[in-house]
């Protein structure tokens, strides 16, 4: 009988302390085993926003309890764990260094591999968690501070197409609801307040649209709903249909770029049949989803989201990414740092401004 492999995983990359432990089953899919996800939301709501100092004091404050936690909710002991996994980055230094730190203590002291996590690479795998998925695929990752379009190989074998030229995705959608006043976290408040509104009310560009290859651009959208709510008065309803106008105009961006992505894969690898993934806390909005599921219906090909409690920031997508790393004996040195921009792809252009390239 072949041993499961078992991972004790840990992150803390931004205002979420979260550890599990995930066994890969006989499906090479994954036995969720426990999965602890510690909130900071109401710590940071009155800042509009998520303050590293106060979200680094969190995790210290919490991150032996949540660990402690996640192994007797699993009822497994660390030395029944074949490995320790947890995020390196990228992330906020001061975040990534607790969880990190931790982790890299546990391996050494139980003398059990470690592994240190690309925090993207643990959205790329997590639907992997409950779905078989076959590579190469083409992954959409659009979280608070990721805007990209990427062929996946392999585990740690990744081919940027597109990414944003300035805002990521989730912090537009953060932004907007600060403009607008829908409260703490922005993603959720704008979905929540769009459907109260008119998604045609208010004609927002879409930057950079029409310019070749499926690079995005976010900047200009949130500067013309700057100007827009500066126009409404805040117990107009107008700031609904600013909302709603606004999630629209996103769809309909990420719908005609997705679509460049699809013909620049099929290109690339000669495969017609693939799947689409689409991961990170913005792949939790339900317009986002239904729009490239309308999409992958025309082109046919098959879009795969991960389960909502797996888009945002958690620990079973890096144990999961640590297991997958394992299992290609991808083993880091416990003098591993943290790091606060680390890209799937290391041949990519860093892209700054107005899509220059540094």
């Amino acid at each position: 009988m072949v041993k499961k492999i078992t991972f004790l995983g840990i992150e803390t990359s931004c205002d979420e302390t979260a550890a599990a432990v995930i066994r890969e089953n006989d499906k090479g899919t994954a036995d969720i085993l426990s999965n602890i996800v510690s909130s900071q939301i109401e710590e940071h709501k009155k800042f509009g926003g998520v303050v590293p100092e106060l979200a680094a004091r969190a995790h210290l404050e919490n991150i032996e309890y949540i660990i402690d936690t996640a192994l007797k909710e699993s009822d497994i002991s660390i030395d029944e764990v074949d490995g320790i996994a947890a995020t390196a980055g990228p992330g906020l230094i001061v975040c990534l260094t607790v969880g990190l730190n931790i982790g890299k203590s546990i391996a050494t002291f139980s003398k059990k591999p470690f592994i240190g996590v690309n925090h993207l690479e643990g959205h790329a795998l997590s639907p992997g968690l409950e779905k078989k998925i076959e590579f190469p695929y083409l992954l959409l990752l659009i979280s608070g501070g990721h805007t990209q379009f990427l062929i996946v190989k392999d585990v740690n074998e990744y081919e940027q197409l597109g990414t944003t030229i300035d805002d990521a995705l989730g912090e537009a959608f953060d932004k907007t609801a600060k403009m607008l006043d829908l409260g703490y976290p922005g993603g959720p408040s704008v979905e929540k307040f769009a459907k109260l509104g008119d998604k045609n009310f208010f004609k927002l560009p879409e930057p950079i649209i029409n310019r070749a290859g499926c690079n995005l651009s976010f900047a200009g959208l949130k500067t013309a709903v700057l100007k827009e709510s500066k126009k409404i008065n805040e117990k107009n309803k107008l700031k609904y249909n600013l909302a709603a106008s606004f999630q629209n105009t996103i769809n309909k961006i990420l719908y005609k770029k997705t679509k460049v992505a699809v013909e620049m894969f099929r290109k690339k690898t000669k495969k017609e049949h693939f799947q689409l993934i689409v991961a990170g806390g913005v792949a939790a909005n339900e317009t986002i989803r239904k729009n490239l599921s309308t999409l992958s219906n025309e082109m046919n090909f098959k879009t795969i989201y991960p389960d909502l409690k797996f888009c945002g920031d958690n620990a079973a997508m890096i144990a999961w990414a640590g297991i997958q790393r394992f299992k290609k004996n991808m083993i880091d040195n416990v003098n591993i740092s943290a790091k606060s921009r680390w890209p799937l792809d290391k041949n990519a252009p860093y892209m700054k401004g107005p899509g220059l390239k540094l």
